[in-house]
């Protein structure tokens, strides 16, 4: 026996030793952390570029193929066996042939001059005007085209390649073309008294105008825009022609501008880029100045 007070009592606890699963379980997690990829956020960085590219990608073959598939707009169809044409377009334009005086400046002294008797050919300068408009849009879609006074055109000339007729009363080929179209040009004998004439209303004289009215500078005048495939060549022509000047720079104006062709495509039946057709316009000019072209007739066949 040990003596009272001779002894002092401890309690110890019994050493545990890790659970064999455990240890083998935070030995893999920790094998885990040194193969592991660290910047998790920088991996979804680099998805979210990477699906922003694909999208730029689809987005721009979609608008891509919505190009080439989409419907022709109205001045593509009018236009097209212009557009497509393989020869140049033939610009046919009133011309008038005469007699006239030129000076000439000195080269060394400009204030020197000198006249020159010569045979001059000269053109309307409104003529110009639907020139310029339908000849730009031509180059603008790859056609070439050259330009020829209506005096020295002949029919063989025509036959090689699609053709533009500006004028009426002074350019021949186009009071040919359209004298036995339902809408043509006429005219009194005295010639002070001009008209577009319907054959389906031959006594209806609403689209005419006077010659004193012209000389005033501010008149109705009217125009026909025809499109059709010429039997005696074979080929596309379109006439711009008005039966003044101001007529002629209105029709040049509906034959290049987005909303009167549309305009003029709601008037017609679905297959119309594939038929012939004559338009009848009217504009206000005012001094000189044509105003908007407004349709007033339209056939086609």
């Amino acid at each position: 026996m040990l003596p009272s007070g001779s002894y002092a009592p401890q309690f110890f606890l019994p050493e545990i030793s890790p659970h064999p699963e455990t240890n083998e379980t935070h030995t893999k997690a920790s094998e885990l952390r040194q193969y592991q990829v660290p910047d998790i956020p920088e991996r979804r960085f680099l998805s979210v570029k990477l699906l922003s590219a694909l999208l730029v990608i689809v987005l721009g073959a979609s608008a891509l193929l919505a190009w080439r598939f989409s419907p022709p707009s109205a001045i593509e169809e009018f236009w097209e066996p212009f557009f497509k044409s393989p020869d140049p377009v033939l610009f046919c334009v009133a011309d008038q042939s005469h007699y006239s005086t030129i000076m000439l400046r000195d080269a060394a002294d400009p204030k020197h001059q000198t006249t020159l008797n010569d045979h001059m050919v000269t053109v309307i300068i409104d003529d110009l005007n639907p020139l310029v408009n339908i000849a730009g849009m031509l180059h603008a879609h790859g056609g070439t085209y050259r330009v020829q006074g209506e005096s020295v055109s002949t029919l063989t000339d025509l036959r090689q390649g699609p053709s533009v007729f500006i004028g009426a009363f002074d350019n021949g080929w186009t009071l040919r073309l359209t004298a036995p179209l339902r809408f043509h040009f006429a005219n009194n004998q005295e010639m002070t008294h001009f008209w577009i004439e319907d054959r389906q209303q031959p006594g209806n004289r609403n689209w005419s105008l006077e010659r004193s009215q012209q000389e005033t500078g501010t008149y109705k005048d009217y125009a026909i825009v025809t499109r059709l495939l010429d039997s005696n060549t074979g080929r596309f022509v379109v006439v711009a022609a008005g039966i003044a000047r101001g007529g002629t720079v209105a029709a040049g104006e509906f034959l290049v501008d987005a909303d009167h062709m549309n305009e003029l495509t709601s008037k017609l039946p679905k297959d119309w880029n594939r038929k012939n057709m004559e338009i009848v316009l009217e504009t206000q000019v005012i001094d000189g100045r044509s105003g908007a072209p407004s349709i007033q007739a339209v056939y086609v066949w």
